[in-house]
């Protein structure tokens, strides 16, 4: 998108969401839902609460839904009941229209961070312990594989980020997201996004089909913004086959419950492959789980780090907690890390 194009459609952006443009402008505010034209929420140091906002009628609103869908290379059809986009500072926007949402079309805006938060930051923050933040930071440059796990508004995306920094400036990543969230900060990024396909079923590519495609554009990092499906066993395996220190994140509650999450995804990829191979594929393939969590006060912060260990004799996962809040590392494993980072960085 041209420059010229991009500034009319932030100036059309901003007039067509001119009635919630202040909680936009505002850094406090972590998130936008629009549940119909009078109906609007903000979320604030992980609180919701309702705003005396609104939009002048349901035609307002939809237009600025068409708006959004526009400036992300999409279209709000009949046929099209729900679709993620993007406005123009990054943010990310899912819209879901009537008849899929009962009470008219609504809007959920997750707003896009202006500034970069780092491991330290996160620290100062509360999030993190100052150990488990160094730790994090030896195992990216270990090129060990991470998965960060949790519920929706977690943070999940925020760590990922910071995690990311750790990656050396001479490496080559390739980021695939289904919306375009990560901000990294290296120079040697190529960023892809899966497109839906047009109203004829075609010019889509979807995650899977961009996830094989990196592995020939000759990537050092290989990052996925989120496995929501198939997907998931091609990353497994690209994890088991050289492609070693890829990060993703995942949606789950426990660092169990995510290893169940990503056979379940992997077989989702219509490949048939017996429980006990695919168990020892993921076992392999993943060893570290970052559990984030957002707390009933609205604070987000790290509630465990996990090393996965392999299977037992009865192929169940073996997972050993290295972080609770406040802990310190398991000694001998943070040796190791600290000593593959260095033979790494060497």
């Amino acid at each position: 998108m041209s420059t010229a194009l991009h500034s009319l459609f932030e100036e059309t952006l901003s007039y067509l969401l001119a009635p919630v443009r202040s909680l936009l402008a505002d850094e406090r505010v972590s998130e936008v839902m629009i549940n119909g034209p009078d109906e609007i929420y903000a979320e604030q140091a992980g609180r919701i609460s309702r705003t005396e906002l609104r939009f002048a009628d349901a035609g307002a609103l939809e237009a600025a839904a068409r708006g959004i869908a526009q400036f992300s290379g999409k279209r709000l059809t009949p046929e099209q009941l729900s679709l993620e986009a993007r406005l123009p500072d990054g943010s990310r926007v899912h819209i879901v229209q009537a008849p899929a949402a009962r009470k008219g079309l609504c809007i959920a805006i997750r707003k896009f961070a202006r500034s970069r938060l780092s491991l330290g930051d996160l620290v100062t923050r509360g999030a993190l312990t100052e150990e488990a933040a160094g730790f994090l930071s030896d195992a990216v440059l270990a090129r060990k594989n991470i998965i960060v796990s949790g519920g929706t508004g977690s943070g999940k995306t925020t760590l990922l980020n910071c995690l990311s920094a750790q990656i050396p400036e001479y490496e080559r990543i390739l980021v695939i997201e289904d919306t375009s969230e990560l901000q990294l900060q290296q120079e040697h990024v190529v960023q892809l996004e899966a497109q839906a396909p047009d109203r004829f079923g075609e010019s889509g590519i979807s995650i899977r089909e961009l996830f094989r495609a990196s592995l020939r554009m000759r990537p050092d990092r290989i990052l996925v913004g989120e496995c929501r499906g198939g997907e998931a066993l091609d990353m497994i395996q690209a994890m088991t086959s050289g492609h070693s220190g890829s990060l993703s994140t995942c949606h789950a509650d426990t660092p169990h419950d995510t290893l169940a999450r990503l056979e379940v995804m992997s077989l989702m990829s219509g490949v048939e492959l017996p429980l006990a191979a695919l168990r020892a594929q993921i076992a392999s393939a993943v060893h570290l789980i970052v559990q984030i969590a957002r707390h009933s006060d609205g604070r987000r912060g790290v509630t465990e780090i996990a090393a996965v260990e392999g299977l037992d004799e009865h192929a169940r996962y073996r997972v050993r907690t290295i972080f609770h809040p406040g802990d310190g590392a398991h000694a001998a494993l943070v040796r190791s890390t600290e000593n593959e980072s260095r033979q790494h960085k060497s």
